[in-house]
C-alpha cells in the first residue's frame, strides 16, 4: 500500500472538552479524510486566552490537551488573546505558540502539505507556518471570515497576503468564491470545496413520532398538530432569530424551536416575551448530532435568514431530513434551493419569511422530494474533494 501523506491542519474552529458542538463541521471533513486511508491528519487547534483567565475563558483554560480523536492527532496549544481588541494580532500570536511544536512533529515525522481551515487568524497563521517549513499551503474560507474579516483592512492585507502565498483555496459556494474575488483574492486559485453530510444520522424520518420523541426529551408542552418551525444556529444577531419570531406574530398557531445558543439568547427571549410569544418560543440550547435531526424531522419547516453564510450546513441537514427551507439570499443559498421542492429565498423581512412558511404549510412537499436536494451531498464526497484538491497542490509544487 502507497504510503500515506501527511497534512497539518491549523483549526481555530475545532471542537473541544469545553465546546464539544464547535466546528463539528470541520472535524466531521478532516474524518473522513483520514477515514480514506491515503492522508494523514494532524490537527492543531490552538486556545486563545487573556492574560488573566476569568469567566467563559476558565473552562477553555482546562481544554488545553492532546491525543488522538476518531483518527486524528489532535493538539490543543493555547496562546495569549486579548479579547475584543486583539483580532489583529492573533495570527502572530497563534504563530508563536504553534511552531516550536510544529518543528517538532515535522521533525519527527515530516508533514507534505499546511492547510487551514479558517481564512482567519488561521490563515495567516498557516503562512507563517508553511513557509518556515518550506512546505506548500491550502486555506479554507467558510463565510464570515470573509464577510465579517474582509471588511477590517489589517486584516485583509494579512488574508490577502496568505492567499498569494497559498497554492490553493478553497470556498464552501461559488457564491463565497465570487465575494473573494471581489476583494482581490486570486480567483483562479479557488476551488468550491461543499459541505458533507452524515447520511446515517441526516435522512427522512416518520414526523409524528420524531414529534412525540422530541416533545418528550425536551418536556415541551406543545399541540402534536401544531406547525412546527425550526431555527438551527449559532444564537447571534446575524443568524436572524429575531426575525423568525416577529414572522410567529403572523403564524398564530406555529411553535419555534431554536437550536443553538449565543450572545442573543437573552435578547431573544426578552422578545419573545415581549411579543407575547414565550409559550411559543422554545430553546432547546446546543444539540449534539443525534439530537438535531430529530428537530428536522420534527420541523415542518426550518427557518435561517442569516445575513451571511457561506453554505451552512443546517440548510442541508434540514433538505435531507425531508424538510423544506426559508432562508435569506446569503451565499451559496441559491446553489441549494434550486427550485420549490428545497423550500424559499426571501427577504430578511418578518412578513416575507412568514408568508413563505404559510406557503410551504399548504404545500405538504413530500420529505423523499425534498430530501433528494441534499442527493449530492456527504462527507466521503466531501473527503474525496479534499484529497483531489491538497494531491493538486503536491504536483505542482
Amino acid at each position: 500500500m502507497t504510503k500515506p501523506h501527511r497534512v497539518l491542519s491549523l483549526s481555530t474552529l475545532y471542537p473541544n472538552p469545553a465546546n464539544p458542538r464547535f466546528g463539528t463541521f470541520v472535524a466531521r471533513s478532516l474524518e473522513a479524510l483520514a477515514a480514506r486511508g491515503d492522508w494523514e491528519v494532524t490537527v492543531i487547534s490552538p486556545i486563545g486566552l487573556p492574560p488573566v483567565i476569568f469567566g467563559r475563558y476558565q473552562a477553555l483554560a482546562q481544554a488545553r490537551s492532546e491525543g488522538i480523536e476518531h483518527g486524528i492527532a489532535v493538539y490543543r496549544p493555547c496562546y495569549t488573546l486579548i479579547p475584543r481588541f486583539g483580532g489583529r494580532f492573533n495570527p502572530a500570536a497563534i504563530t508563536r505558540a504553534v511552531l516550536p511544536l510544529v518543528r517538532r512533529l515535522h521533525a519527527e515525522r515530516p508533514f507534505d502539505l499546511v492547510d487551514a481551515q479558517f481564512f482567519y487568524p488561521d490563515g495567516p497563521a498557516a503562512a507563517q507556518i508553511a513557509a518556515a517549513l518550506n512546505l506548500p499551503l491550502s486555506i479554507k474560507a467558510r463565510g464570515a471570515d470573509i464577510s465579517y474579516w474582509g471588511k477590517k483592512p489589517y486584516a485583509l492585507r494579512k488574508m490577502l497576503k496568505a492567499a498569494r502565498q497559498a497554492g490553493g483555496l478553497l470556498a464552501v459556494s461559488e457564491a463565497l468564491a465570487h465575494d473573494m474575488a471581489s476583494i482581490g483574492f486570486p480567483h483562479e486559485k479557488t476551488t468550491i470545496h461543499y459541505t458533507g453530510l452524515d447520511r446515517t444520522l441526516f435522512h427522512p424520518r416518520d414526523k409524528t413520532v420524531s414529534r412525540e420523541k422530541l416533545f418528550q426529551r425536551f418536556k415541551l408542552a406543545v399541540p402534536s398538530s401544531v406547525p412546527l418551525l425550526a431555527t438551527v444556529g449559532a444564537l447571534i444577531p446575524r443568524k436572524g432569530q429575531y426575525l423568525v419570531i416577529h414572522a410567529l406574530s403572523s403564524l398564530p398557531d406555529a411553535h419555534l424551536l431554536l437550536a443553538g445558543t449565543g450572545e442573543a439568547e437573552a435578547s431573544l427571549r426578552t422578545l419573545a416575551a415581549e411579543a407575547g410569544l414565550s409559550d411559543r418560543v422554545h430553546f432547546l440550547g446546543s444539540l449534539d448530532h443525534e439530537t438535531l435531526p430529530l428537530v428536522l424531522s420534527a420541523a415542518d419547516v426550518m427557518v435561517l435568514p442569516s445575513a451571511s453564510e457561506g453554505l451552512a450546513n443546517a440548510w442541508v441537514e434540514a433538505l435531507a431530513c425531508g424538510t423544506p427551507i426559508v432562508i435569506s439570499d446569503a451565499g451559496g443559498a441559491k446553489e441549494l434551493v434550486r427550485d420549490d421542492s428545497a423550500g424559499q429565498i426571501v427577504a430578511r423581512d418578518p412578513q416575507a419569511i412568514a408568508e413563505a412558511v404559510q406557503t410551504l404549510l399548504a404545500t405538504h412537499l413530500p420529505p423523499q422530494k425534498v430530501a433528494e436536494n441534499a442527493a449530492a451531498f456527504s462527507w466521503e464526497a466531501n473527503a474525496a474533494a479534499l484529497a483531489t484538491h491538497y494531491e493538486s497542490l503536491l504536483r505542482t509544487r
